[in-house]
């Protein structure tokens, strides 16, 4: 229930869109979140260029659990929301600025809790909880940039080209992107395979183990350019990405409202957001 409200928050705040009031508002709400759960928070602020010459302000909001401890593990999520609903049914819509409630508010919301969990009953590694920008500011549809260069996970290359810590070398990441919808499939990953294939394992077998074997399913879901390409490829850690694909979704391998104006609260669902959080949860604990 506290995902779930983590994730009514930030929509509460309009579409989380780089450059707004409703973007500079929400990143103040997680710093704070963070700050009340974790024993530290930096926020990473940077600018880059969109895809359309657009200098976006950008922050990256990173807390952390048992600071100095040697051996870490990081969470992650983008934050912002989609400026574009291009891939909604009705034209008419694909300028409109997305809630992005399962695309962007969902991971967040888990993290949170986990954060909260963690506050509480301490891991016995360090843990780090980043909350990317300017993830999903990639050119719409229709445009001719669209599939050219890297114009996505734009808070996500930043960051792994310029850490927070110079000396930070977790063990692993673990990326969320779309866990909040009812139903949800998790496949396995290409980048996931093919750069932490060990860990992507753990954690799906850890679901398994949890009966949530119909959430994760051991199956090839094809290779995305999410926010863990760019960090297994300019930071070298080994990352993957927990991400709703879906085999019978009409044009799009995603969730039935990626990038629509539908993807509001009404596509929340508690049940998926305690499968990831519980799988998580697990993952971390059992980590010595």
């Amino acid at each position: 229930d506290s995902a779930y409200q983590y994730i009514a928050d930030q929509v509460a705040f309009g579409p989380r869109v780089p450059n707004t009031p409703a973007h500079d508002a929400c990143a103040k709400y997680l710093s704070d979140k963070l700050d009340g759960f974790t024993d530290a928070v930096e926020v990473q602020k940077f600018k880059v260029r969109a895809y359309n010459g657009t200098i976006l302000n950008g922050k990256n909001i990173i807390g952390s659990i048992n600071p100095k401890a040697v051996k870490r593990i990081f969470i992650c999520s983008h934050w912002d929301s989609r400026p574009y609903a291009d891939n909604d049914p009705d034209p008419a819509n694909h300028l409109t600025p997305i809630d992005a409630a399962n695309d962007g508010a969902s991971g967040v919301g888990v993290i949170l809790e986990i954060a909260r969990q963690m506050g509480m009953t301490r891991p016995n590694i360090g843990v780090d909880f980043i909350f990317f920008d300017t993830e999903d500011y990639g050119p719409p549809m229709d445009s001719p940039k669209r599939g050219q260069g890297e114009f996505w996970g734009l808070g996500a290359q930043y960051w792994s080209k310029n850490m927070h810590d110079p000396d930070y070398s977790p063990h692993y990441g673990i990326l969320l992107d779309m866990v909040g919808a009812k139903d949800a499939t998790f496949y396995m990953e290409g980048f996931s395979m093919e750069y932490a294939s060990l860990i992507l394992k753990k954690v799906w077998n850890t679901g398994k183990e949890l009966g949530y074997d119909n959430y994760f399913l051991f199956e090839n879901g094809g290779y995305i350019d999410d926010d863990h390409k760019y960090v297994n490829e300019y930071a070298g850690i080994p990352t993957i990405d927990i991400i709703h694909l879906s085999k019978d979704t009409p044009g799009s391998s995603f969730f039935k409202h990626w990038h629509t104006i539908g993807d509001d609260m009404s596509t929340i669902d508690k049940i998926t957001l305690k499968v990831v959080g519980q799988t998580l949860l697990t993952v971390s604990y059992r980590e010595k």
